[in-house]
């Protein structure tokens, strides 16, 4: 039996990744016969059924599983070997992909994204805005940005924002209807709206009055981890804690009111750009943290 090719693997893994034969082959750069026959030639040599094709989706046997978790940090080698040569080049060349919470891809990246890409014209950016929590690694992602707290412990952070002032709001209507609280005591006779963690617990809200600090865990009828929380809000279906600047539209524009002033909650850490400690630091992501570190200062 000749040993399967790097075409094969490669083709097998972005299919898994992807779920579909049609986003590796785009993914690839490939026609869609071409990454069937690839992955049919694999499972071929190998004598085994790793894919499992219907015509809604695409899901790994458990042979498949197996082949999939072992090949993955080889596959990541073999890039970071290659990419490796990059260092010699006069620019860093590459495509990163990134996950980025919403706010943050409109306050951090947004600005200075088109001056980086001119300061290094041959890096790509593959930029994926999601609201929710996001695993870099499962994802295939470079990197992220998020705030301070969402963070994993084994991953290395980079500030890239100053910290993040909070507030505390709700709808007039709201208000009208339900009071408004003067405390954070009072908050358990409200409808807080969570922010969701992955572990299914909810963000406790924080508040400092004259350097004392107050946390309450409460229990809504409503938790997400996504930005569902602030047009529940402004629809008056409960309070909700969380940063200004994602607040501010809807300040603005009187669709809602902070509350809880006095009570003002501590500030979150800021943003930071993470990725895995264990993995190679790519010259092209060095390149982007040593840019937003500098736009920063």
């Amino acid at each position: 039996m000749h040993a399967p090719g790097l075409a094969e693997t490669s083709a097998f893994v972005a299919v898994l990744e992807q779920k579909s034969f049609t986003k590796a082959a785009k993914q690839l750069g490939l026609s869609l016969p071409r990454v069937s026959e690839l992955v049919r030639n694999l499972e071929e040599r190998l004598g085994v059924r790793l894919v499992e094709r219907t015509t809604r989706s695409v899901s790994p046997t458990a042979a498949g599983e197996r082949l999939l978790e072992r090949l993955r940090p080889v596959l990541d080698d073999y890039q970071a070997a290659l990419e490796s040569t990059n260092e010699f080049r006069e620019k860093p060349a590459g495509r990163l992909r990134l996950t980025v919470a919403p706010p943050a891809a409109d306050s951090v990246l947004e600005p200075v994204v088109a001056d980086f890409l001119a300061l290094y014209p041959e890096i790509s950016l593959d930029v994926s805005v999601d609201g929710g929590f996001v695993d870099i690694v499962a994802g295939r992602f470079d990197a992220g940005i998020r705030a301070g707290q969402q963070l994993e412990r084994d991953m290395i952070a980079v500030r890239v924002s100053n910290e993040l002032p909070v507030v505390v709001a709700a709808s007039p209507r709201y208000l009208a209807e339900h009071g408004e609280p003067k405390t954070p005591q009072e908050l358990s006779r409200h409808n807080c709206l969570g922010v969701l963690l992955p572990s299914g617990a909810t963000i406790p809200w924080r508040f400092t009055m004259k350097g004392r600090r107050v946390e309450a865990h409460l229990e809504g009828r409503l938790n997400a981890n996504t930005t569902m929380l602030l047009r529940a809000a402004v629809e008056g279906t409960g309070l909700v804690q969380g940063l200004r600047d994602i607040v501010e539209p809807e300040l603005a524009a009187g669709r809602l009111v902070t509350v809880l002033d006095d009570w003002a909650p501590p500030p979150v850490e800021g943003w930071f750009l993470y990725y895995p400690s264990r993995r190679h630091v790519r010259p092209a992501l060095k390149a982007l943290v040593d840019f937003l570190r500098e736009r920063r200062r």
